[in-house]
């Protein structure tokens, strides 16, 4: 094997790898949560971040800062909000899918 295609096999490896690690540096990692006031868990995934994110922006809040960094007043209120409008999104969701089959099978 020449020294030419020895280097560039070196180059593409090392390319190889750096691209995948920096896949795993990108990836955000879910976790799970507990709600204390509503006596529940969630899991911090990019879902959960989608509403935060939302709280964030309506109580003008920074949605870069950690959840779990927020003060417990910040988070209740987080909780409040995010029970009284995600879920309720989702169902909503649900139910607007049920009824648009339920109209095509009539």
């Amino acid at each position: 094997m020449s020294r030419g295609s020895h280097l560039l096999n070196s180059v593409l490896l090392a390319a190889a790898l750096a691209s995948s690690l920096g896949g795993v540096a990108c990836e955000h990692h879910a976790y799970r949560v507990y709600d204390p006031y509503y006596t529940d868990y969630h899991y911090w995934n990019n879902d959960e971040v989608v509403y935060y994110n939302r709280w964030a922006d309506e109580t003008h809040r920074d949605a870069h800062r950690d959840f779990r960094k927020l003060p417990p007043e910040e988070q209740k209120e987080y909780w409040t909000w995010r029970h009284n409008h995600g879920d309720r999104d989702r169902d909503h969701d649900r139910d607007h899918d049920r009824d648009h089959r339920d109209r095509d099978h009539q």
